[in-house]
């Protein structure tokens, strides 16, 4: 006997289920064990990729050699590129946009005039998508009742991660309501993008355990997983970028300081890693709590790097980038965070309360959301505090028949180069493996 399981995506940017934005990836979907019995239900997610319109139509803002590269605008689009962001690329209120300028040989003397362009330093953003599809397959026990249990299945494996040091002074002339000069002044921004596209083969353990207390679905929960990660792309992008004033606190170029813009790419095609997950949960007449850990001893070994580096000497005159390479590299290793999560919940008939504390990706996060079904409608809604911010997340679930649903979220996002809250939309497609027991719920 065999259970169709979906994992979920991590990190609301990157997530491919609206309802878990919608609640604000709360209840547990990242801990493997609290997946086996969150809302008792068993669904598969597709995503409807709306953000993926918003990306296609701003290829060129990625590409250094176009008019319209756009270092700000790039590094946006690859922190949320699955879901529509409403207001992206509006940051400048003066109508210009310093990299296109600098491109494009339009670069203004009085880095004033690009007041309203917003930049602000802030932490870290990365993020993991990595659902799984696969199935469960019993060797003891009954559905329903306590079983043991080997899982296989596969899915994609898409990590990005992206690290901004802006000069406070830049921020500051930018950010100004009048003209601000700073003289004699070497102003420094430097990104760090990195990007892994690999698939993951997961082998694994599943168990529960009863508890005598009644419930349909009371018990202890156990899940180990062993993913064997097979790499297909890696890329990486350093940028450094440094802005020179004279004596009036114009730009200038300096004959005597290195390249004012430098661009770092490495890339790789072959990869090779592993990563362990586990987790537990307990449910018991309604109330449900969990722990778990994803990303034991993680890594992606990378082979036959090659680095290729752009050059622009002068930012007034709208030269070409000097291209040197590809050369060959050193390997890469990749290691991403080792993500732990605590969660709570009580599910009733109708409506579930959830929360859940998370350590890893985006440092410390705290999740809480409700849900209220009532039929053909589901009502959810949730607060997020991640990357120092709080966000709130909402959506509606609509039921079109009882094995498809279609899942709308609307959350708020800093994936941005201005840190600014802004509404984003997220939609999926839900179809659910069955109708559903509930008999653990409280009457």
């Amino acid at each position: 006997m065999c259970l169709i399981q979906a994992a979920s995506a991590f990190a609301q940017n990157w997530s491919f289920d609206a309802r878990s934005i919608a609640l604000g990836s709360a209840g547990g979907g990242d801990n493997l064990a609290a997946r086996m019995v969150e809302e008792q239900r068993s669904y598969k997610t597709i995503i409807i990729p709306l953000g993926l319109l918003q990306v296609v139509s701003n290829t060129d803002r990625f590409n250094p050699e176009s008019d319209e590269f756009d270092l700000v605008r790039a590094i946006e689009l690859a922190a949320s590129p699955l879901h529509l962001q409403f207001n992206r690329g509006e940051d400048s209120i003066s109508g210009r946009d310093l990299f296109p300028d600098i491109r494009n040989a339009t670069l203004s003397r009085d880095l004033s005039d690009y007041r309203g362009y917003k930049l602000a330093n802030q932490p870290v953003f990365e993020g993991l998508a990595s659902p799984s599809w696969g199935a469960t397959i019993r060797v003891r026990g009954e559905k329903g009742g306590p079983f043991q249990g080997f899982y296989v299945g596969a899915g994609p494996y898409l990590s990005m991660r992206t690290s901004a040091t802006i000069d406070e002074r830049v921020i500051d002339i930018l950010g100004s309501e009048d003209p601000l000069r700073v003289p004699n002044a070497q102003m420094p921004l430097a990104n760090e993008n990195q990007g892994q596209i690999a698939m993951a083969i997961t082998g694994g353990y599943r168990g529960r355990f009863a508890i005598d207390t009644g419930g349909a679905r009371d018990g202890i929960y156990a899940a180990v997983d062993y993913n064997y990660l097979h790499g297909f792309r890696y890329e990486s992008a350093d940028v450094d970028l440094r802005l020179d004033t004279d004596a009036a606190g114009l730009l200038t170029v300096s004959p005597f300081l290195p390249t004012p813009l430098q661009i770092v790419r490495t890339t790789a095609e072959s990869g090779r890693g592993f990563a362990i997950d586990f987790g537990v949960a307990a449910v018991v007449r309604g109330f449900e709590v969990g722990f778990g850990v994803n990303g034991i001893a993680n890594r992606i070994n990378w082979n036959d790097a090659e680095q290729t580096s752009y050059l622009l000497g002068n930012l007034f005159l709208g030269q070409d980038f000097v291209e040197s390479g590809p050369f060959a590299t050193d390997d890469v290793r990749v290691e991403l965070p080792k993500d732990y999560h605590v969660n709570g919940g009580y599910h009733a008939d109708r409506w579930s309360v959830l929360s859940e504390y998370a350590h890893g990706f985006q440092g410390n996060s705290v999740r809480g959301a409700g849900e209220y079904r009532a039929g053909a409608i589901e009502l959810r809604g949730g607060g997020v505090y991640s990357r120092e911010m709080w966000h709130p997340t909402g959506g509606v679930g609509l039921n079109l028949t009882p094995r498809i649903g279609l899942d709308v979220a609307l959350f708020s996002t800093a994936a941005n180069a201005a840190r600014e809250r802004r509404a984003a939309l997220a939609l999926s497609l839900r179809i659910n493996a069955g109708s559903g027991d509930r008999d653990d719920r409280p009457k």
